[in-house]
């Protein structure tokens, strides 16, 4: 199969020919049909994320076909069409498995981190971390599902269920969850990066009631804040426009270093947390609301050996909503 490799943090990949893989007793194998591009893979890419597995394949947005099954699979049919997420494993015996929190597992096996994912025509999963999906998603629309829509769905629910939400950074998981957001009838007010004129036209046209950049004001007080920008000046701009008792939600897996800021902005019984990771039940509950919130995915489609210049693009702030990954074979699939 054809692959695009990761050799080194700092490296572009490199189109690579290796061998196809073999699925274990309890794994499938998938014919890859499309994979999205996350801002967790560059921070792999960039070595902010530490300790890989190299070489590696990234990609952990992967929509697939079963073409082949370990001896022990019966949750997936030949020809099914799976999705695979960020979570590939975890132990199921800890503290934190035993208590619904498989998120936090300190063995949890991560897809195109410490497992190889997606950037290749083939690709192996574990039958108990996958998802079956919906089946009005093109291959291409469902991949931003995967990571985007799941992570932002459990950062969504993290926020409770204030009326006001602030959302900063309005790229691929943003612009799934400012739907299902506005669907359960809150009001949304969209950051995006000063002077981002068509980003916040954008934000608007999925049903933001106001947005701006993310160094102006809202035009109210808002009830939660969602950060899906992995920049950390924006944690006490986020406080600042936050009522008392709101919560501020940082949704990256990677942010750089929160600046001091006066204990004021958290006081009142603000909350600041994290998200990390996703869980299989985060899953099952988004792919059941997606579909019923008219949830639309926005993607612009690469050639899989256009990896470097889609995780570029990225980088730049060239994508409007999701990037996502076509290997050559089934680029005539995708209905767009």
């Amino acid at each position: 199969m054809k692959a695009m490799i990761l050799n080194a943090p700092g490296e572009a990949l490199k189109f690579t020919e290796l061998p196809r893989p073999v699925p274990a007793a309890d794994q499938i194998l998938l014919e890859v049909r499309a994979c999205g591009v996350c801002r967790t893979d560059l921070h792999v890419l960039d070595g902010e994320l530490r300790h890989p597995r190299l070489p590696l394949i990234l990609g952990h947005e992967i929509v697939g076909i079963v073409v082949e099954k370990g001896a022990n699979v019966q949750a997936f049919a030949l020809g099914q069409r799976v999705g695979v997420p960020w979570l590939g494993h975890s132990c199921g015996r800890c503290r934190y498995c035993a208590g619904g929190a498989e998120n936090l597992c300190d063995a949890a096996e991560f897809t195109g981190y410490t497992l190889d994912g997606g950037y290749a025509e083939f690709a192996l999963a574990d039958q108990g971390y996958c998802f079956s999906l919906p089946e009005q998603y093109s291959d291409a629309e469902a991949a931003p599902l995967l990571c985007a829509g799941l992570i932002g769905y459990r950062a969504l629910v993290a926020a409770g269920e204030g009326r006001r939400l602030g959302i900063y950074g309005f790229g691929a998981a943003a612009h799934i969850i400012a739907q299902v957001a506005c669907w359960q009838g809150r009001e949304v007010f969209a950051f995006t990066k000063p002077g981002d004129v068509a980003g916040q036209e954008f934000a608007r046209q999925l049903g933001a009631r106001w947005a701006g950049g993310a160094d102006q004001a809202p035009p109210q007080e808002m009830d939660a804040a969602i950060i899906f920008a992995p920049v950390g000046e924006l944690v006490p701009q986020a406080l600042r426009h936050t009522a008392k008792g709101g919560t501020v939600v940082c949704a990256g897996i990677h942010m750089s270093n929160i600046p001091e800021f006066p204990y004021t902005l958290l006081w009142g019984e603000r909350c600041l947390r994290s998200i990390a990771n996703l869980t299989r039940r985060d899953g099952e509950d988004f792919f059941a609301i997606a579909p019923r919130a008219g949830v639309r995915t926005e993607v612009s489609c690469f050639p899989l050996d256009a990896a470097n210049e889609a995780l570029q693009q990225l980088r730049d702030g060239r994508i409007r909503a999701a990037a996502v990954l076509i290997p050559e074979q089934n680029a005539a699939r995708q209905k767009l």
